[in-house]
């Protein structure tokens, strides 16, 4: 194995190494210097325009179509966008690996899953006007430079809502620009940094200041990851490193350079890298720095933790060496994990010398294990990995106790990094990086390159969901594979059939985009929810299976919404033709008409020839009508509607109709003659107001005239009367000798009206009645000597003394008391 340090370069009291990721990454012929390169954050994929401003050597064999080609890391095409749609300003990426792509005239595409779907916005109508100059990215927003020198912001791309910042000086010369990220201000909004005349100005959303610098013009400003530092690139070929508040320098390099860099990036947060043609300086603290030189061109994508160096030939990997990898391999280390490392290399040797190694750091043991597992994570060399690890086993060995998590941890971890770092993959994320982009994200990425299997495997080692995966892989089937449908049906399902959480929806869907309905609908049929097939067979124009499939779940909700969506689309034949068929699509269209569309509800009952509903509907209107004569129409139109059926019952409802217009006819001639409104009432109810406001002898001939039974009138009479409390006729009523309904229910409705008096008169009327019962009646009455007198005609003794007690010892307690000594001596 080389040595790890071969590679290590000293700036100041820091080592700083570059690792080569990736050897003969582009093609030679690609002349990297005429393309605009965009890295993706986390080790991401590589996105290359051709700069536009720069003239280009043509070949016969190049594409007449300009596009955005987007590689791996090692190199490996993994999609080309055909691109015709204007002059590109700005191409960056998301946290997301979404590709950000903005026109001159303002339009920004964000490409999604790095395919060609793509969703649009605009930066709105400034943008449109003026033109946009350039363009800053960041993990989710960027800011828009137009050519009038206005800024504006958008720091969601998934609900983009362009904003102007405040203005700048129109006509100033803008020598370069940066931005500071919203969660590092202080205000929350992005800070926009400009390059205005010897100055910096810095924007936000509502003021701009000016730091009243006097070293300017500064042709290049980079903003460190964690928005702290600012390195500012001068007029005379100085670097300057301040806060990013502006209030202190930190350090100043002099790259005595005659040419301006062509970029200027952090490494990290603890170092700048300046980047010409085929020359790179890393500038540290204070001032240090550390020269490569290249034989080619190069470009610098930055990232969280360090800059990845892209050329024709390699791609390379510039970062500060991490603390415990320094501690493990610095030249002349006495660290205990050094030792440690050293002790298993003594050990494989078999020499004595490992054991010394041991007893000389037993002390610090735990701390050198955990130093050796933690370099282990940050080591980009297979070998070096295992002997790390090998030297941390070693050390826990030795320890009686040691927490072994973060060991089974960095070895599950460094499993996975190893496999996706595979240059068939071309994903070189460090150790950091993998713990920022997460094991759930970096799943997403594999699936957007296609590596299907690798995700399934990763996820299934990681003890991750994998119906993500197998639904992307469907979805790509469907769409790409050229065989038959049965064919890819079959493949998918019994791929699919035995995984938890997978949905045919998407998949079936993912087929019908492609113009493959037929496919869509087999696979829907595998779909468990309804709720996930009805909408797309909907949007397939497949409306009857559609509701079927809401019919077979139940879901009445479901079932109302595919029925909307018919009605809205089909003429009203044929949909009630489709209901004709289907008994609970049209039981509630029925019930949903009843209180909504009575005109519906009608046309349905026309169209199945329901001829007593029909009937019923015009009633039901003709009796809400507020005109008389239409409700007389109405019932006209209602009766010929049954005359027309076969139905036997018809004839009933016929009778029942021709009554109900002459009761209509009956009421208008009492509201003509009263000044009182019958219009609509029931005939019992008519009859009720008539003997109510005293029209009895109306309410007579208008029961003689409908053949109103005695019993029904009877009733009728007696309630309208106690409700009117017109007692004087119900006395009359007292002196009939009978009455068709019994003379109880005249005690009881007259008692509940609180008249005792005239209630108690009816009580002798109620014969049949046992003399206890009455007696009881006469009670509720008040009438308490009848009510003796009644249980002294039967001789009822222990009523008479029950009837006592309930008394007291008052007048009527004393008449009692008399009865009951008089039917007592009647015994002796």
């Amino acid at each position: 194995m080389s040595n790890p340090t071969v590679d290590w370069g000293r700036v100041g009291d820091r080592y700083y190494r570059k690792i080569k990721l990736y050897e003969d990454v582009f093609d030679p012929e690609l002349e990297l210097e005429n393309y605009i390169v965009a890295g993706a954050p986390y080790a991401g994929a590589i996105a290359l325009y051709r700069d536009e401003s720069k003239l280009q050597t043509w070949r016969t064999t190049q594409s007449a179509k300009t596009g955005i080609d987007i590689y791996s890391c090692a190199g490996k095409l993994i999609r080309r966008i055909n691109w015709d749609k204007g002059s590109i300003k700005g191409l960056g990426w998301s946290e997301e690996e979404k590709l950000l792509v903005v026109t001159e005239d303002g339009v920004v595409r964000c490409y999604v899953d790095l395919q060609n779907d793509f969703s649009q916005f605009s930066l709105g109508h400034e943008a449109e006007e003026y033109g946009v100059k350039s363009c800053k990215f960041w993990a989710s927003g960027l800011v828009a430079l137009l050519n009038n020198n206005r800024l504006i912001a958008v720091t969601q791309y998934t609900n983009p809502r362009p904003k102007l910042l405040a203005a700048v000086p129109t006509e100033s010369e803008i020598h370069s620009w940066g931005i500071i990220p919203p969660q590092h201000t202080n205000s929350r909004s992005v800070e926009v940094l400009l390059a205005i005349g010897q100055s910096i100005y810095v924007v936000d959303t509502s003021e701009t200041e000016d730091r009243m610098l006097q070293n300017g013009p500064f042709h290049h400003i980079s903003i460190s990851p964690n928005g702290r530092f600012v390195a500012l690139y001068t007029e005379d070929g100085k670097v300057w490193v301040v806060s990013s508040d502006f209030q202190e320098k930190l350090s100043e390099y002099d790259s005595k350079a005659k040419t301006i860099p062509r970029d200027v990036q952090w490494c990290g947060n603890n170092s700048v890298a300046l980047a010409w043609e085929d020359e790179i300086h890393m500038v540290g603290p204070s001032g240090a720095s550390l020269k490569y030189f290249y034989d080619s061109w190069i470009h610098l994508l930055p990232d969280v933790d360090g800059v990845r160096l892209i050329t024709g030939d390699a791609c390379e990997f510039l970062q500060k060496v991490p603390d415990e990898t320094e501690e493990v391999f610095k030249l002349g280390s006495t660290a205990p994990a050094s030792v440690l490392l050293d002790a298993v290399d003594q050990l494989e040797k078999k020499s004595p010398k490992a054991d010394d190694n041991i007893q000389l750091i037993r002390s610090n043991l735990d701390e050198a294990i955990d130093v050796c597992i933690n370099a282990a994570g940050q080591e980009y060399s297979i070998p070096w990995q295992k002997q790390l690890l090998k030297a941390a086993s070693f050390g826990k060995s030795v320890l009686d106790l040691y927490n072994s998590d973060e060991f089974v941890n960095i070895c599950e971890t460094l499993r996975v990094l190893n496999a996706v770092r595979d240059y068939r993959i071309g994903l070189p994320l460090t150790y950091d990086q993998y713990l920022r982009l997460t094991p759930a994200r970096l799943i997403q990425r594999l699936i957007n390159r296609h590596e299907h299997l690798l995700a399934i495997k990763v996820s299934n080692y990681l003890r991750l969901p994998t119906d993500k995966i197998y639904i992307h892989w469907a979805c790509q089937k469907v769409r790409t594979s050229k065989e038959d449908e049965d064919t890819i049906c079959k493949t998918v399902v019994k791929k699919l059939s035995d995984k938890n959480g997978v949905s045919f929806e998407v998949i079936a869907r993912a087929a019908y985009d492609e113009g493959r309905a037929t496919l869509a609908t087999q696979l829907l049929n595998y779909e468990a929810r309804a709720g996930k097939q009805v909408p797309l067979l909907l949007s397939m124009n497949e409306d009857n299976l559609a509701l079927d499939k809401a019919i077979e779940s139940g879901d009445t909700d479901l079932i109302f919404f595919v029925l909307l969506q018919m009605k809205s689309k089909l003429p009203l034949s044929s949909f009630f033709r489709m209901l004709s068929t289907r008994p609970l699509a049209s039981s509630l269209v029925e019930a949903s008409a009843a209180s909504k569309d009575r005109s519906l509800l009608k046309d349905l009952y026309y169209q199945d020839d329901r001829a007593i509903a029909s009937s019923n509907l015009l009633l039901s209107d003709a009796l809400s009508s507020p005109s008389l004569s239409t409700a007389i129409d109405k019932l006209k139109l209602s009766h010929r509607t049954l005359a027309e059926s076969k139905d036997p019952s018809a004839v009933i409802h016929q009778k029942h109709l021709v009554e109900t217009q002459q009761l209509l006819k009956a009421q208008e001639s009492l509201a003509r003659d009263l000044d009182t409104s019958y219009i609509g009432l029931s005939l019992n109810e008519t009859l009720n107001r008539l003997i109510r406001n005293g029209y009895s002898k109306r309410a007579t001939k208008l029961q003689s005239d409908f053949h109103v039974p005695e019993k029904i009138y009877a009733w009728i009479r007696l309630r309208a009367l106690v409700s009117a409390r017109n007692f004087g006729e119900l006395e009359e009523l007292a002196k009939a000798r009978k009455s068709v309904i019994g003379w109880e229910v005249y005690f009881e409705e007259i008692l509940a009206a609180g008249n005792t008096r005239l209630a108690g008169s009816f009580v002798s009327k109620c014969s049949h009645l046992t003399a206890q019962q009455r007696s009881e009646m006469l009670v509720k009455c008040g009438l308490i000597v009848e009510a003796g007198r009644e249980l002294v005609k039967v001789k009822d003794l222990p009523g008479l003394e029950a009837l006592r007690d309930k008394t007291g010892a008052g007048a009527d307690g004393v008449e009692v008391e008399r009865m009951i000594s008089g039917l007592k001596g009647g015994r002796r």
